[in-house]
């Protein structure tokens, strides 16, 4: 078993974890539930880690992380023409005044 990443927060690691084993590499996630033990340990203690079961797959999984590090942050956003409000690019009706979106 190889520790191969930290991850950020839980979500993160599960993206990570379920890209890995799509790509036929053995991996867990360990340290899920340590961010209940905030202040009693150190927070750098408490990131979510995602192992790996065997070594000689590091080189594949690294190589996952990475294009997992570069995917763009999709950073778009729809303005309401009644409210001038932004919205996520996905919602169809504006989350502020409840005005369909064109």
């Amino acid at each position: 078993m190889m520790r191969l990443y930290s991850a950020s927060n839980l979500p993160e690691a599960h993206l990570l974890l379920h890209r890995l084993v799509r790509a036929g590499i053995e991996a867990c996630v360990l340290n899920e539930h340590a961010q209940g033990g905030l202040g009693e340990i150190p927070f750098t203690h408490a990131y979510p880690e995602i192992w790996i079961m065997e070594e000689a797959d590091e080189g594949r999984a690294r190589a996952i992380i990475a294009e997992f590090e570069r995917a763009p942050v999709i950073q778009d956003v729809t303005y309401c023409k009644s409210c001038g409000e932004s919205n996520p690019p996905e919602f169809e009706i504006c989350w502020h005044c409840g005005k369909p979106l064109d």
